[in-house]
């Protein structure tokens, strides 16, 4: 903790005297980037409260503002400069894919802004006049309070600036803002949370085949222990089960006949055998590559031996004029 993190005067003016008249509209996709980058920096730093800075993107008509999208923001020096090539160069590829959002803002993880946040926000004054702050808060009452209310643990500010003893300084008012979504939007998050809802998307998939695999075994063993158990004469004969039966391995494909067999072997052969051409073909260019660069190389070697045998040849040899004279 720095000298700046322990200023006692407040940077944060009071909501009672000070409001602000943006109405921002903040959309899930940041937040969920946030949250997953707070998360991935605990697990790798291995504290409760990392340091986390990131950029905003939207758009903002008038005091209508619009909080679409999010990237992470690399830091120096502690975290006290940003990397501003690096801000730059991320800013114009989400351009390149999004022209239409522009950078409104920046966020961060904390109990509440500080000095170091104002020394952070000039940093963005210029890609912005005035760029808001996202403060996503990790306090643990805080939290407990928001599953109570049904609020998110987020604040949004505006800079403003404060007239004190005949100087002015930098502050925030902190803004109101409304959490909406688009039909993608919503789409996507119930998809999410349903695949969170037992692990990943993924794992849950692999698991119902795991049951359905499992239920198939289960089965094909019963059906054997029956025929056994027929043939034993433990169990009773039923006909119209080992006709069943029956029909249903003979509508089993035939994996043991010998001309299946051979045309499988003979497809299996075909890719192996493709797939080796194209490893030659990918060999054989990189043996051309070598052979173009080592005939650049030693024809350059064989003009500059050249020129230099010539040239001893001039110098050594009498000219027509020299026997003339």
């Amino acid at each position: 903790m720095t000298s700046m993190d322990t200023d006692e005067l407040p940077v944060v003016l009071p909501s009672t005297t000070n409001t602000s008249g943006l109405s921002i509209a903040l959309h899930p996709l940041p937040i969920l980037n946030i949250s997953e980058h707070l998360t991935r920096l605990r697990l790798q730093t291995r504290s409760r409260v990392p340091f986390v800075l990131g950029a905003l993107l939207g758009t903002q008509n008038g005091r209508d503002v619009e909080i679409v999208n999010s990237f992470e923001l690399a830091v120096e020096d502690n975290g006290l400069i940003v990397d501003h090539d690096f801000l730059i160069t991320r800013k114009e590829q989400y351009k390149q894919v999004f022209p239409s959002l522009e950078f409104i803002g920046w966020y961060t993880v904390a109990e509440r802004p500080t000095s170091r946040h104002i020394a952070l926000h000039e940093q963005f004054t210029p890609y912005s006049s005035t760029p808001l702050l996202l403060v996503m808060q990790p306090s643990t009452v805080f939290a407990a309070s928001a599953d109570a209310s049904g609020s998110l643990p987020l604040k949004a500010y505006e800079p403003s600036v404060e007239i004190r003893d005949r100087k002015t300084r930098s502050v925030f008012i902190e803004a109101p803002f409304s959490v909406e979504t688009g039909e993608a939007e919503r789409i996507a998050v119930d998809y999410a949370a349903k695949g969170g809802s037992g692990g990943t998307s993924l794992e849950s998939h692999l698991q119902t085949q795991r049951a359905a695999v499992k239920m198939l075994y289960d089965r094909i063993l019963l059906l054997v222990k029956y025929v056994s158990d027929v043939i034993a004469g433990s169990a009773t004969k039923d006909h119209a089960t080992l006709r069943a039966l029956s029909a249903l391995i003979a509508s089993l494909p035939a994996s043991e006949n010998k001309e299946f067999r051979e045309e499988f072997d003979t497809e299996y052969e075909d890719v192996q055998l493709t797939a080796y051409l194209a490893t030659l073909t990918k060999s054989a260019n990189l043996l051309n590559d070598l052979v173009d660069k080592h005939i650049i190389l030693t024809s350059s070697r064989e003009d500059r031996s050249g020129m230099g045998g010539r040239r001893r040849g001039m110098m050594g040899r009498p000219t027509d004029f020299d026997r003339f004279h």
